[in-house]
This record gives C-alpha cells, sequence and structure tokens, in this order.
C-alpha cells in the first residue's frame, strides 16, 4: 500500500467563506460547532478503496434539487498522484445521486490554492422515481479514491496553480 496524501481540516476563515459561497444555512455558533466537528474522510474497512467524506450539517434533496457542500476539508498528496471524488455507490444506485462535474479530481497542487485547497462537493439528486436524499450531519456522502497518474514524455508543463476550480485554463 502506497501511504501518499493526508487529510486536514482548512481554517475556521476557510470554511466559513466556503459556507457562505455555498449558502449554507449555518451562520454564528451553528458555524463554530459544525467546525469543531469536522471529521477527517477515513475508509470503512482495511480492504476499502475510498476514504469517506462526512457531511458538516444535515440537508436533504429532493428530486432535481442541488446543493454544494463546504467540506472543510483539504488534502496534502504527493507529486504523481490526485484523488478522485464519487457519490458513495449506495447513494448513486438508490437516489442517483450524482457530482455535478461527473467526478470530482483533486490535483496534489490544489492544495496550495488560494482557498487552502477546500474541497467543496456539489450534488444533484437525479431520481428518476421521486426518491428524497436526507444525509445526516456526520453521515458519509461521497467517497475519495487516491488514483496514480503519469506524463508524456515530452511533456512541458510549467504553470502554477494560484486559484481553485477551473484555475488552470485562465
Amino acid at each position: 500500500m502506497h501511504r501518499i496524501a493526508e487529510f486536514e481540516a482548512v481554517s475556521f476563515t476557510q470554511f466559513k467563506m466556503g459556507a457562505e459561497s455555498c449558502q449554507v444555512p449555518l451562520y454564528g455558533e451553528r458555524l463554530q460547532q459544525a467546525y469543531q466537528k469536522l471529521m477527517l474522510p477515513a475508509r470503512a474497512t482495511t480492504g476499502s478503496a475510498g476514504y469517506d467524506f462526512y457531511s458538516p450539517f444535515s440537508f436533504s434533496l429532493s428530486t432535481r434539487e442541488t446543493i454544494t457542500i463546504p467540506t472543510g476539508i483539504r488534502v496534502k498528496i504527493e507529486p504523481g498522484w490526485w484523488l478522485g471524488l464519487l457519490p458513495r455507490s449506495g447513494h448513486g444506485f438508490r437516489y442517483r445521486i450524482q457530482l455535478d462535474n461527473t467526478m470530482g479530481v483533486i490535483d496534489s497542487d490544489y492544495y496550495n490554492a488560494e482557498n487552502e485547497g477546500h474541497i467543496m462537493v456539489k450534488l444533484t439528486n437525479d431520481s428518476l422515481t421521486g426518491k428524497h436524499l436526507r444525509v445526516n450531519e456526520g453521515d458519509s456522502f461521497v467517497q475519495g479514491i487516491f488514483l496514480p497518474y503519469g506524463i508524456t514524455v515530452n511533456d512541458k508543463a510549467e504553470g502554477a496553480r494560484t486559484g481553485g476550480f477551473g484555475s488552470t485554463d485562465r
């Protein structure tokens, strides 16, 4: 097994900024309590490939509703690896919960972004049967899997990340 990454909480200031940008209904003391209860992603079993991310607050999604979750988490990843984010298998199977970007890609240099590498997750309930999803505070709602990657022999990438989502093509 390769030990190539480490999860951390972002600062409270960054968590608050993320919650405000996502219009999460947590303010003042409730926001501080949510931050203090943040749980780092963890595997459920020794054979699990995915690290479960836990919701910092309760939420529900009806059919065709979307929500963006500020996880309060960032990850330091060794070069040559990336973190792929996917819905929990059961949520995808039972509710058709989907990440709006299909699969989240967390690059190793995202850790140093201006937003402290704060991982945000945008979910949509795309149920065709009208099923309603309820996630309680502390429940796992998405999973992350570390994957290696390669580069071409003639790779000439020299850019440096400064921003967050979509910043590398600006």
